[in-house]
């Protein structure tokens, strides 16, 4: 999955591969706004002095700019989520939750902006799904291992894909890291789900993730293409 950022810092003194190793989409990544549009909005007062190639593209970037802006207006997300509140900082391409589980667990969970598009091709009508990746990192109070769980946030749903149990402090260069999340014994697997959904990694933050890294990717692309306006305009 190309142009994913390298989400945590710990993840390269550990076994777990980065994100494009971890997730495998049946499609590339996609826009999720609507092409840009040749329209006549924009003023000619910002077109002095620019070669018809600079006026053309500052036309066509302003016109996106209004048109995405209007085709879903932004809103304020909200920045809690049961346990849960949300670090985000503009920019960036990823957004961090953290929270503590009523046994005295800190929890963080990293995850990532929309990285993939999947299509069920099952029905008549296929159904697309946007992706998002998450880490999540349940550390014991006392410190110590921490239980490591990477997983897909799809819109309704969790979807564990592994786990590891990571010493932090260890020496092992190249330790065990076990068999794929989905070739465990199904009960293990149906334990861990409880297991998350007691600590409030669910459907229901799922459902909030997409939400709320709809709104962000689309504040990030405006945002974007007025530093572009910015540098075409100078």
């Amino acid at each position: 999955m190309a142009g994913l950022i390298h989400i945590s810092r710990r993840l390269s003194k550990t076994l777990v591969p980065h994100f494009h190793q971890r997730f495998h989409l049946t499609n590339k990544i996609v826009s999720k706004f609507p092409p840009i549009l040749a329209t006549n909005t924009f003023s000619t007062s910002t077109l002095k002095h620019k070669s018809p190639f600079e006026s053309n593209l500052l036309r066509l970037i302003t016109n996106q700019i209004d048109f995405v802006s209007d085709y879903a207006p932004l809103h304020q997300p909200e920045k809690k989520i049961n346990a849960f509140v949300v670090e985000d900082r503009p920019g960036e391409q990823y957004v961090t939750l953290r929270g503590r589980s009523t046994v005295d667990e800190d929890i963080k969970i990293e995850a990532t902006m929309f990285d993939g598009l999947y299509r069920n091709m099952d029905d008549d009508e296929p159904d697309c799904q946007l992706h998002i990746s998450m880490i999540v990192d349940i550390m014991k109070a006392e410190g110590g291992d921490t239980l490591q769980v990477v997983c897909s946030a799809w819109p309704k749903r969790l979807e564990i894909q592994n786990l590891y149990v990571i010493d932090f402090g260890g020496t092992l260069t190249r330790p065990y890291t076990g068999p794929n999340f989905r070739v465990l014994d199904k009960k293990i697997q149906s334990a861990m789900y409880e297991f998350l959904n007691a600590r409030g990694v669910n459907n229901e933050l799922c459902s909030f993730l997409n939400r709320y890294v709809w709104n962000k990717e689309k504040a990030e692309h405006i945002q974007r293409l007025k530093l572009l306006r910015s540098y075409v305009e100078r």
